[in-house]
């Protein structure tokens, strides 16, 4: 029951975009099955990450209530614990089932060629989408040495990142896409690979090769955001009990 009421909430946001694209046949070139593919790649991508990271996103509960004080006297390295600690499964289920609903569906109806390369694309984009997003938890759970209290920060790198993603970046102004790039790349977690299934342009602004490094940005900001939070882990100072 909890899986299915993630999946209705999180399935709300897709219902309003097919409904606003009955009114609008397309939005900047991207049609209403377009749309559909580029919302499958974040849902089911963090319904993998859920799995494997959820110690990440709640990290600051840890630090907050000083269980992670444990974590430091148990002869296994913190950040294992920290991700082998809390997988939420309910999430992970009612993200990835709507992922890999909206996936199929609109995967048919544009027609993509399945062909070898084409999936093992997939796979690797997926793949590297997860290491992206857990990159960003990474990122935020590091700076809970620092600051206690990240919701907000959280909320501002990933959560109100992600909201941009669910629409084509190619209709937002520069400095969006300077953003969503560079600083915060949720673009590689969905648009590159979309316009790379779908053939379409990604925009004078953002080369086509882009669609292709979305695996090794994941690798990439993975291992700066570990590097981070070593360094940062040298400056945890308990919150007692």
């Amino acid at each position: 029951m909890r899986s299915l009421a993630v999946f209705l909430r999180e399935a709300t946001g897709v219902i309003v975009i097919f409904l606003t694209m009955l009114t609008f046949d397309e939005i900047n070139g991207w049609n209403t099955n377009e749309l559909l593919l580029l919302f499958s790649f974040v849902y089911v991508t963090y319904g993998i990450l859920i799995i494997f990271f959820t110690g990440l996103r709640d990290f600051e509960f840890l630090v907050n209530t000083g269980q992670f004080d444990r974590f430091l006297l148990r002869p296994r390295g913190a950040l294992f614990q920290v991700i082998a600690s809390n997988s939420d499964w309910f999430a992970a289920i009612g993200h990835g089932a709507l992922g890999i609903c909206l996936f199929i569906f609109s995967a048919n109806n544009v027609q993509i060629v399945w062909n070898f390369w084409n999936i093992i694309y997939c796979i690797c984009s997926i793949i590297g989408g997860v290491f992206i997003q857990a990159a960003i938890f990474l990122v935020v759970a590091s700076l809970s040495f620092f600051f206690i209290k990240t919701g907000s920060i959280r909320e501002l790198l990933y959560w109100n990142t992600r909201k941009f993603a669910n629409y084509p970046i190619s209709i937002f102004p520069k400095f969006v896409k300077i953003f969503m790039t560079y600083i915060i790349p949720f673009a590689f977690v969905n648009y590159f690979p979309t316009t790379y299934l779908l053939d379409k342009d990604s925009g004078e602004f953002l080369g086509k090769t882009f669609c292709y490094i979305t695996p090794v940005i994941g690798i990439v900001m993975f291992g700066a955001a570990y590097l981070f939070w070593n360094y940062s882990l040298k400056h945890y100072k308990s919150t007692g009990n």
